[in-house]
């Protein structure tokens, strides 16, 4: 029969009670094997904009390809062997029941992690980090017990964090830099005989270069009309962009403690969560718009759900970018740089204790290398 790859939205009708259906990926492997995958949940009207969303379609994609393939090695058409191409281990009743007999905290290696992060002395912003990667296996659901540690297992793991194309070389590094120290630990305490991470390696890769919004794509983004949801990020990312703040800082902002105002502007004096470094950054004009809308106390959203809608307003403004809400901070430093602030102010707004970092996050406008020359042909003589 023919393979049949499609997205349904709420094939379980939960909309009219629940408000949200689930987004899903159906492969129909054959007559009676279907895979169903769980993408995301959302609302009618989001799924309307998140439907041609370019990461959904790279997604169908990958397992067409994939679905391909199968068929073209020969291989059965079960969910058992494409869940072996996607990484995902099938869990039959045996496998259950053994995790259920195998749950305690000193034979599962999730709760070991949390357990290991819950007593740790450091920053709240670095466990949050590290409770990412735990959430990550638990998605994955190919590492639960000590036993589950293997070279094999980490290879799969790797390959499940870069299935969907969203995560760059370097994210997918972070993922396993975390996972591995709790590994080395389980190891150091006895609980496995050898660490994996010993024996497999994986590469930081390179970083991709983000790319800034411009002023007038941030302007189009000021003025779109957005759902509720969408539109409480999209002011806090536009607060992001026009004052430098990270997605942590501005979620640990108090606009009543941290900022004194000198001449018109107001100024945020503070230290970044992540490295503690202090900055000193200006509140522009449409950052105090939307601490207004507010009253001057910005929402409260996770990252993930942030980065969630900030994907469905890419696809609404119809740019050729991806949108994070890191994207905000190059934006901020393109823009400083663009109306001709030293880098070194650029830095100290953004609280960079080496310019360096500085460069990296600010990329430097064709059209102000153009004025800048434009200058220089009419200084020489």
């Amino acid at each position: 029969m023919a393979t049949n790859v499609r997205v349904v939205f709420d094939r379980r009708k939960r909309v009219e009670a629940t408000g949200k259906g689930n987004v899903e990926i159906i492969i129909q492997l054959s007559r009676l094997a279907v895979k169903k995958i769980i993408v995301d949940s959302m609302t009618p009207e989001e799924w309307e904009v998140y439907k041609d969303a370019p990461f959904l379609k790279r997604e169908i994609t990958n397992y067409q390809k994939i679905v391909s393939a199968m068929e073209l090695l020969g291989e059965d058409m079960t969910v058992d062997n494409f869940n072996k191409h996607i990484g995902v281990e099938t869990r039959t009743a045996e496998k259950v029941k053994e995790e259920k007999s195998n749950n305690g905290s000193n034979n599962n290696f999730i709760e070991f992690m949390q357990k290991a992060i819950e007593v740790e002395k450091s920053r709240e912003s670095t466990k949050r980090q590290k409770y990412v990667a735990v959430d990550a296996l638990k998605r994955w659901g190919g590492i639960i017990t000590m036993a589950d540690l293997t070279v094999k297992k980490l290879k799969e793991f790797d390959l499940w964090l870069r299935e969907d194309g969203t995560r760059t070389d370097v994210a997918v590094y972070n993922y396993h830099k975390r996972v591995k120290l709790y590994v080395r630990l389980a190891y150091e305490r006895g609980l496995i005989d050898k660490d994996p991470y010993d024996i497999v390696k994986f590469p930081r890769g390179k970083c991709k270069e983000r790319r800034p919004l411009s002023e007038i794509e941030l302007k189009k983004m000021r003025e779109i009309e957005l759902p509720q949801r969408e539109a409480r990020v999209r002011d806090l990312f536009i607060f992001a962009s026009y004052t430098g703040l990270a997605f942590c800082d501005t979620q640990d902002f108090d606009f009543f403690t941290m900022t004194e105002q000198i001449d018109d502007l107001f100024y945020i004096d503070g230290s970044r969560l992540k490295t503690g470094t202090n900055f000193f950054t200006p509140i522009l004009p449409p950052a105090m718009e939307v601490l207004k809308r507010y009253n001057f106390r910005l929402p409260k959203i996770s990252n993930q759900k942030a980065n969630d809608s900030l994907h469905m307003i890419e696809v609404r403004l119809g740019l050729n970018k991806p949108v994070t809400f890191h994207v905000a901070r190059h934006s901020f430093a393109t823009l400083s740089l663009s109306h001709d602030i030293p880098i070194e102010k650029v830095a100290r707004m953004l609280g960079h204790k080496d310019v360096k970092t500085t460069q990296i996050y600010a990329k430097v406008l064709k059209s102000t290398i153009a004025n800048h020359a434009n200058d220089l042909s009419r200084a020489i003589i």
